[in-house]
């Protein structure tokens, strides 16, 4: 049985109701089912734990709430589970309106009215996160910083879904490919690898003794050797691999536009700009040769692309007439870091728009266990950005982001960085993005470092911090139907 969340949005799984619920009665007593909720807690790559989704636990009702990530997982095992989609509510943000002094995240409770304002199409805006992947991984700088953007419990029971409702297996399809691009621009891997032959008057490599019976002595074939050598090539064992992922990858493609969300013709020149390079790689014999790989420093889209890869035959059990199946399916618990996701589509704007220059453009700028999302270094203008995947800025603003966001501007390291010496008590500008649903948010073309400033609006009550909505990119839900 599913349960849908929305971001920012509480839903209340009220104890009288569930007292009635024939699911549940004969499986829970109200006590015994608040034991036996799951909410799963990660680690980010500074360290923080932060839950999934949460879980409110009263005397008369349990609220959960999804947080910024998108997934599916056990709410309770082989029972209940979780879903949380893609989608943001322009009704959410006018209930932002009304709270906009609070200090903390904004809770909203959902009433049986409310309900009705959410489910209307017309307030419904659904985040195209296909596109956001396809776009922060088409930049080979911003591709190196997305490792990890999806978890995944393949130890735990599989959770039996509507084919429409997988957002994992598209999104690492798209990631997949994106790899793939980046290995096939800087040119497939070279390696010894073993070839087997049956040789005509000539002896090369070892002869491999048993075959040479099987295959010549019994067949009175003396002219002939089966010998086992070594080539340097393309047509090593990783190739391989990536070839038989590639072919399972654009067969799900073919068969399931519609969950790729109108990206369709990217993703096809995707995968005629990739195809060309291995229709000269020969076909993989046997899996286990996944343990022998070794990755070169030199071919680090390498690992990763072996290791999305690996998640995606394993998602099809290894079959790849699976790969065209349309009816329900079965997926192990996942989730897809949405906050993560949306800086990396923040830094590659902010690329794209200045000519990708990274001496201006630092990423991830770490100082004393803390981590600036991006640092704009260009003197006087200079600016200390933090990507919010929050719709709270909108209207109001979360003070405990502003709070961390100012802290940056005064840590010495980041002063010294930015050429400011000791005498120099200037304020650094602080920026927010945050995703924008209304049509007033800046494209992200006017992300040039020269007009930033003239487009960046300051946050009341606050000096020299200041936010911009960035628009994001949205799709149809008709492409899902």
């Amino acid at each position: 049985m599913k349960i849908s969340l929305y971001e920012h949005v509480n839903h209340a799984l009220v104890k009288q109701a569930l007292d009635g619920d024939v699911n549940f009665t004969h499986l829970f007593d109200f006590d015994e089912l608040v034991r036996s909720l799951l909410v799963r807690g990660y680690k980010d790559r500074r360290g923080n734990k932060y839950n999934c989704f949460h879980v409110s636990k009263h005397a008369d009702r349990i609220e959960l709430k999804a947080d910024y990530y998108i997934g599916i997982d056990w709410l309770i095992k082989g029972h209940k589970y979780v879903h949380v989609q893609p989608k943001l509510n322009k009704y959410v943000v006018e209930q932002f309106k009304a709270k906009s002094d609070t200090e903390e995240d904004v809770l909203i409770d959902v009433d049986p009215e409310q309900h009705e304002e959410l489910k209307k199409e017309e307030n419904q805006v659904h985040i195209n996160y296909i596109k956001m992947l396809l776009d922060a991984m088409s930049d080979p700088i911003v591709a190196k910083e997305c490792a990890d953007l999806v978890r995944i419990e393949w130890e735990d029971d599989t959770i039996k879904i509507e084919q429409q409702d997988d957002s994992l297996t598209p999104f690492l399809v798209v990631q997949f490919l994106q790899l793939l691009r980046q290995i096939v621009r800087k040119g497939l891997k070279k390696s010894y690898y073993k070839v087997r032959e049956n040789l005509n008057n000539r002896i090369k490599g070892k002869i491999l003794v048993s075959q040479q019976i099987k295959q010549n002595v019994l067949k009175n074939r003396f002219t002939k050797t089966y010998c086992e050598y070594q080539v340097f090539g393309e047509d090593n064992d990783e190739n391989q691999f990536l070839k038989k992922v590639f072919r399972f990858v654009t067969a799900y493609i073919s068969n399931h536009q519609r969950f790729f969300l109108g990206n369709q013709k990217i993703l096809d020149e995707l995968a005629n700009y990739i195809r060309p390079s291995f229709e000269h790689i020969g076909d993989l014999e046997g899996e286990e040769v996944l343990r022998h790989f070794k990755y070169n420093p030199f071919f680090k889209e390498y690992n990763e692309a072996i290791k999305i890869g690996g998640y995606i035959l394993k998602r099809f059990g290894y079959n790849v007439s699976r790969a065209s199946e349309n009816q329900s399916i079965e997926t192990p618990p996942f989730w897809i870091d949405m906050p993560r996701l949306f800086e990396l589509y923040v830094y590659q704007k902010l690329l794209q728009a200045n000519n990708h220059d990274t001496n201006k453009i630092k990423y991830q700028y770490s100082t004393y266990g803390n981590a600036i999302d991006i640092l704009i270094k260009d003197g006087e203008n200079s600016i200390i950005i933090d990507a919010k995947y929050k719709l709270q800025y909108a209207s109001s603003l979360v003070h405990q982001d502003i709070r961390q966001v100012a802290g940056y501007a005064r840590l010495n390291k980041v002063r010294t960085e930015l050429g400011m010496g000791d005498e120099d008590d200037r304020n650094i500008d602080c920026l927010i993005i945050y995703p924008n649903l209304n049509n007033t948010s800046i494209v992200p073309k006017e992300f040039k470092l020269s007009s930033i400033s003239q487009n960046m609006e300051q946050i009341q009550g606050y000096y020299k911090v200041n936010k911009i909505g960035i628009s994001m990119p949205i799709f149809n839900a008709k492409f899902l139907k």
